[in-house]
């Protein structure tokens, strides 16, 4: 897989694209049959999704006899950290540790999740600064 390129990508094709991480790639027929029970896509939305996906580089496909098997070109755990630093990278710098508590605050996480949270933060803590600057507008901000 080449974990350098994620392309932004639709919440439609995020669909798509769990489906294919979690089987570690699919046939076409499988996808439309899956897509039709969870969302009831029809046959061609689906392939037109897999055609968007396979023209930004997030699939490849092979052809397996009569079929066609669709593989994720991108891990899940890069497309997922380069959308999230992407979306972070357009925050106000002062505005980005507000946002995550606000995600740690509605989301479902496990023990374990917790756990290592509470660790990275101990060790962010021992060289955090005591303010983060606004980095909007240079000299003249009032956030």
């Amino acid at each position: 897989m080449d974990e350098t390129k994620v392309a932004e990508i639709s919440p439609a094709e995020w669909e798509v694209m769990r489906i294919v991480w979690t089987k570690n790639g699919a046939y076409s027929r499988d996808l439309i049959d899956m897509l039709q029970d969870k969302r009831q896509w029809s046959a061609s939305t689906v392939k037109t999704l897999l055609r968007r996906l396979v023209n930004k580089g997030m699939l490849e496909t092979t052809r397996e006899d009569r079929r066609f098997k669709y593989n994720a070109t991108v891990s899940e755990s890069t497309a997922m950290n380069t959308t999230a630093e992407q979306l972070f990278d357009n925050l106000c710098a002062m505005k980005r540790g507000t946002t995550l508590l606000d995600l740690v605050a509605n989301t479902t996480l496990s023990q374990g999740d917790i756990a290592a949270l509470q660790a990275k933060l101990a060790e962010k803590a021992k060289s955090a600064p005591e303010h983060i600057e606004c980095d909007c507008l240079p000299d003249d901000c009032e956030c």
